[in-house]
């Protein structure tokens, strides 16, 4: 009898400790939802000065998703297996989100960098729907920790020159640089905050890139990323922490289209959406839709807007009273709130439509 417990009791020892063992999964659930015209933490999510403002009504929701387990840690089988028998949480390799080779702070970095270019790419893409001129400038989107740049550019310095060369677009300084041997000192004209400035840096040969014969000291690199910053003639600022990834993007760029358009644009009701966006108003794919839509209709929306391109995760997975409308473009998830607000019919997606 002893022995029959101790196998049980050890049965159970293996079964429960299995449970808790972390796998390499992340756990997505349905997340908050931010009104891009309205406020958060007291301040509002878009601030616009400069030109004239318009007052708006109604919601106009930028979706997400909460994530567990992720970049590092994984889930455990216990919360994978609970996961998936939800009917909202989806359970993903980690991989799919995440590059297994960067650390916890790389990753995080990455997010920020994605979700700072994401508002730069909507006031260009809200900028030239209105027909306003867009202002671009070279930007240090990121310095790598332990880099050659470390303490000396920092994020959101604009890049003016090289060596007393005026530089037009991010490839062009990543190519002057690659054009020196290792050790060479740049002198970068920047502007940072306002204020214009030299500060010199020294290329060392970029972690982890092989040496070859043609190249025995390996690529030289400062350890910067650097990206065009996008900006109006007048100031447009966004007040939310916390988020990462481009996925707002379409949703901040509608919401400062009706911050500076006569009228309220959801005429009071409440809409959601997500979606990356480009410069020129093209919306692209973004992860755990379904979830968003979730979280969109557990937040009383009505109308979602989501990318064509993920039309195939949408249809099957449209909670109860909540319509959805695809978009290519800012331009269409313009025209079908407008379409939505006036009772007109609006298209639909279709598993073969992305």
């Amino acid at each position: 009898m002893r022995f029959r417990f101790g196998l049980t009791g050890l049965l159970v020892l293996l079964v429960g400790l299995a449970l808790v063992i972390p796998v390499p999964y992340l756990v997505l659930k349905p997340g908050p939802v931010f009104n891009t015209i309205g406020t958060v933490a007291g301040h509002e999510l878009i601030t616009i000065s400069g030109t004239q403002t318009y007052p708006t009504s109604g919601e106009l929701n930028m979706t997400t998703v909460s994530e567990f387990g992720g970049p590092v840690d994984g889930v455990s089988v216990g919360q994978a297996l609970w996961a998936l028998m939800s009917k909202t949480d989806r359970v993903v390799p980690r991989e799919l989100f995440y590059n297994e080779n960067q650390t916890a702070e790389q990753n995080a970095a990455q997010n920020a960098e994605a979700f700072s270019s994401s508002q730069s790419y909507a006031i260009a893409a809200a900028m030239k729907y209105l027909k306003q001129p867009v202002v671009d400038n070279i930007v240090v989107s990121s310095v790598t920790e332990g880099a050659p740049a470390q303490g000396l550019l920092r994020a959101g310095d604009i890049i003016t020159s090289l060596d007393g060369v005026a530089m037009k677009t991010p490839e062009q300084v990543v190519a002057a640089i690659r054009a020196k041997p290792v050790g060479t000192k740049f002198d970068f004209g920047v502007t940072r905050k306002h204020q214009p400035m030299t500060v010199t840096v020294a290329t060392a040969p970029k972690v982890d890139d092989p040496t070859t014969p043609e190249n025995e000291t390996g690529t030289p690199y400062v350890g910067i990323g650097v990206d065009t910053l996008y900006s109006a003639n007048f100031d447009v600022n966004f007040a939310l922490d916390g988020v990462g990834g481009p996925s707002a993007g379409t949703m901040f760029a509608i919401g400062i289209v009706d911050k500076l358009t006569p009228g309220a644009l959801s005429d009071g009701k409440k809409i959601a959406g997500t979606g990356t966006i480009d410069p020129d108003g093209n919306v692209g794919p973004i992860g755990g839709i379904a979830q968003k839509l979730v979280g969109a209709r557990n937040a009383g929306v009505v109308l979602f807007l989501a990318p064509v391109s993920n039309c195939d995760e949408v249809v099957g997975h449209i909670p109860s009273g909540l319509t959805v409308a695809p978009m290519k473009t800012l331009a269409d998830g313009i025209s079908n709130i407008e379409k939505f607000t006036h009772g007109q019919s609006l298209p639909v997606c279709t598993a073969n439509n992305k």
